[in-house]
This record gives structure tokens, C-alpha cells and sequence, in this order.
């Protein structure tokens, strides 16, 4: 098991995070501790404009960059949606998520990084949930058919209205069925969800067939309420989620990770912050959560490389 930083911790993505450039950011994850990072692939960090296939030259800067910082690539960070423009039928929405895909494999293959992290789809208005199902396995297809020319394999986050539980996302990648197509399965959604203790011990069980990668990030929950004159009472709204370091929220990561150790993992864990933290979000505080989420998975990774020699010594 291997940790990283994902750069939408510092990329200035909500309201009072520091932003650093990817060219700031690489220093200092290394600077904190970390041999692997996470890269968004989009502005303000690794996008396609800015490192184009046709200027190679910029991508091998990259490529030195993170080897002066003994730094490895072990994901892109993908931000497609297969459901998206349905009430425009003329111009091909779909064609372009699996274009951008693509262009990432061939961005993640002269990186030597080996993982694309992307998405399913959103429920919209006018689409059914059986032609968003069928949108998102056959990009899923179609995206996993070309990654694979590169040597690349996409992990599927559980984060779009599309397969967000772990028994829809189960069946999804069953339906997708191509070994370059693997599941990014995170903590948080599960738990939104109400899974804890021995339910979310089970989702990881059953998606541990798939599971190549993983994501981390802890919140509490803060009640809103919206105030109804008429009734002189308080309607209940969702809860807002706020960031807090590893291990101080609601999700039960004790669980997620000896489960996943348990079930064989030897993957990634990487961290993001990437709403509103507690503790602002200031260079300091962005520091600091990325120090606890180290000291955090200290144990577990110490764990799951400790099974890991003692299965080769066998």
C-alpha cells in the first residue's frame, strides 16, 4: 500500500484555498513526505492545453520535474461525464468524453503513471435512468478499449448520481467487463449513505474484486435549516459536509482500511481536499491535513506491507 497527494488539495477549487501551480505544487509534496502524487487533468493544473501531445517538450519537463523531487505519478485526475448534453443531440457530448479520456492514457503513458481516475454520469432531467446506464457502460467500453493501447487502466470513482452505490457499481463494471476497467471505491459516499461497521466492511468485500485504487478525505456534518414563516417552524435541508483531518469525522476509515488490508489491497491511498476544511484553507492548514493523513495511514500501510512480505515468504 502506497499514499499521495492529490494536487486539488492546492489548486484554489473553493472559496479561500490557496492555489499553487503544478509547478509549485510538486515541490512541495515532496516536501512533505510524499513518493506519489495525484494530478487533476484540467486547469489550473496538468490540462491538455497546456501540455499538448504535439509540444513533448512539456511533458518531459514535467517528467524531470518530478524526478528532481523523486516524485511518481500514480494517478490522473479525470472529470468527464457520460450523461451530459442529452438536449442536444447534434453535437456528439458523448464522443468528446471519450476523445478527452484517451488523450489523457496517451498524457498518463509518457508520465509513466498507470491509472486514470474518471467518473460515471449525472442524473438529468429528460434522461431515464436506463439511458444514462447504457451511456456510461458503453463509454466506460469504449474509453477502456483505447486507454488500454497505452498500457493504462481507468478506476471509476463512486462519486456521479450514476452507480453511486456499491452494489450499482458493481454490477456497472460487470456490464463493462474489460480488465482496464477497474473501480476507484471510496469511503465517503458509502457513509453518506449510512454505511458503517459491518455494512461498509461488506461493500468493501464486494467490490474488492474491482477495487485498484482509493480516495480519501474525512467531514463532519453541519444541520441546515430553512425558515418557514407561515409554519413558524425550521424545514430540515441536507447537511453540510465540511472538511476535517483524517480520522475526525464521520466516515469509519477503521473499518474501510482493515477491510481493505483483509481483502488484499495493495494499492493507493490518496488524499484530497477538495471542499471547505474546518481549519481554512491556507497553506498551514493545507500542511497540516496532509501531515495527519500520513500519520493517519501510518499503521495500515505499515499493516498491509507487513502481509504483503509475509505472502511472499510463503
Amino acid at each position: 500500500m502506497n499514499l499521495a497527494l492529490h494536487s486539488v488539495s492546492y489548486a484554489g477549487v473553493w472559496p479561500g484555498q490557496e492555489r499553487l501551480s503544478l509547478e509549485e505544487f510538486i515541490p512541495r509534496a515532496a516536501a512533505l513526505g510524499f513518493k506519489g502524487v495525484m494530478l487533476v487533468a484540467k486547469r489550473p493544473h496538468l490540462s491538455l492545453l497546456d501540455y499538448p501531445s504535439h509540444q513533448p517538450e512539456k511533458r518531459q519537463a514535467l517528467r524531470a520535474l518530478l524526478a528532481e523531487h523523486d516524485l511518481s505519478v500514480h494517478s490522473l485526475a479525470g472529470y468527464n461525464d457520460f450523461t451530459v448534453g442529452p438536449e442536444r443531440p447534434d453535437v456528439p457530448f458523448w464522443e468528446h468524453q471519450i476523445v478527452y479520456i484517451a488523450e489523457l492514457a496517451a498524457l498518463a503513458h509518457d508520465l509513466d503513471c498507470p491509472a486514470i481516475r474518471i467518473f460515471t454520469g449525472y442524473n438529468r432531467d429528460g434522461l431515464s435512468y436506463d439511458a444514462g446506464w447504457t451511456s456510461v457502460v458503453t463509454g466506460l467500453q469504449e474509453a477502456a478499449r483505447l486507454v488500454a493501447d497505452f498500457g493504462v487502466v481507468l478506476t471509476v470513482q463512486n462519486h456521479h448520481d450514476i452507480a453511486v452505490d456499491y452494489e450499482s457499481m458493481y454490477q456497472l463494471l460487470s456490464e463493462v467487463d474489460h480488465p482496464n476497467c477497474r473501480a476507484a471505491f471510496d469511503a465517503w459516499s458509502p457513509a453518506v449513505q449510512g454505511l458503517h461497521g459491518n455494512e461498509l466492511a461488506a461493500a468493501v468485500r464486494r467490490m474488492a474484486p474491482f477495487t485498484a485504487y482509493t480516495t480519501v478525505a474525512d467531514y463532519v456534518a453541519l444541520p441546515r435549516y430553512r425558515y418557514e414563516p407561515a409554519l413558524v417552524n425550521y424545514v430540515e435541508e441536507p447537511a453540510r459536509m465540511l472538511g476535517v483531518p483524517l480520522g475526525e469525522g464521520l466516515i469509519d476509515y477503521g473499518t474501510f482500511f482493515d477491510t481493505l488490508i483483509e481483502t488484499g489491497y495493495t494499492g493507493t491511498v490518496a488524499y484530497e481536499m477538495c471542499s471547505s476544511l474546518r481549519d481554512g484553507g491556507n497553506l498551514d492548514s493545507l500542511d497540516a491535513y496532509a501531515r495527519q493523513f500520513q500519520d493517519y495511514m501510518s499503521p495500515y500501510v505499515a499493516k498491509a506491507n507487513a502481509g504483503v512480505a509475509a505472502a511472499t515468504a510463503r
